[in-house]
């Protein structure tokens, strides 16, 4: 325990890396990876690679390759501080620019590729002089699903911009009318005609 802290700070700080480990499969990537971010993001001051491993009880090798991935992510940095020679980190304390950078590293990551899989795929298909009815439905539904996942796409890359402005009057505009329940059962009856009654 850090000396210089309160208790509660210490539990606070405990539960705030448990919690960013948990959430670490949302990001897609390893709980391990995630605390390491959870903690330099707590902390105020640079931490090297040795602090890191005592406070979160992890070896030299995890500890590296985790630094190495988050450094790739963009979501802490490599300080260096005069007459030292060893490595310290510092997270990314915007939270703006967390999250575009994590949308953006998942896009990249995970939604390109598979919709880039996909289209070979559908290539295949396109091999076949003729296809069968089976086969004609089956390429249908991959398509509407790439359909799908190059729409997401262009729905985040036009999202971006404004989360890295942090334009957040324009994010909760949308928010508001992604929201708005419009009526799903069509035109409602003409108010000038007399109620019919049934005897």
């Amino acid at each position: 325990m850090n000396e210089s802290r309160s208790q509660t700070h210490e539990e606070a700080l405990e539960q705030f890396i448990l919690l960013w480990g948990e959430m670490a499969s949302a990001w897609g990537i390893n709980k391990t990876m995630a605390q390491i971010h959870a903690l330099l993001y707590a902390e105020s001051d640079p931490l090297d690679t040795d602090a890191i491993m005592d406070q979160l009880d992890i070896s030299r090798g995890n500890a590296n390759m985790n630094l190495r991935n988050l450094l790739q992510w963009q979501l802490i940095h490599k300080v260096h501080f005069k007459g030292n020679r060893k490595d310290f980190y510092t997270a990314e304390k915007d939270v703006w620019n967390i999250v575009s950078t994590i949308i953006r590293e998942r896009q990249q990551r995970e939604v390109a590729p598979i919709r880039q899989n996909l289209n070979k795929t559908l290539d295949l298909f396109e091999e076949k002089e003729s296809l069968s009815e089976e086969e004609q439905n089956f390429r249908e539904r991959i398509e509407k699903f790439t359909e799908f996942l190059e729409m997401f796409e262009r729905f985040t890359e036009a999202l971006l911009p404004y989360i890295n402005k942090k334009n957040l009057k324009f994010l909760k505009h949308l928010v508001k009318l992604a929201e708005m329940k419009h009526s799903i059962t069509g035109p409602k009856p003409d108010s000038s005609s007399p109620p019919q009654h049934h005897e």
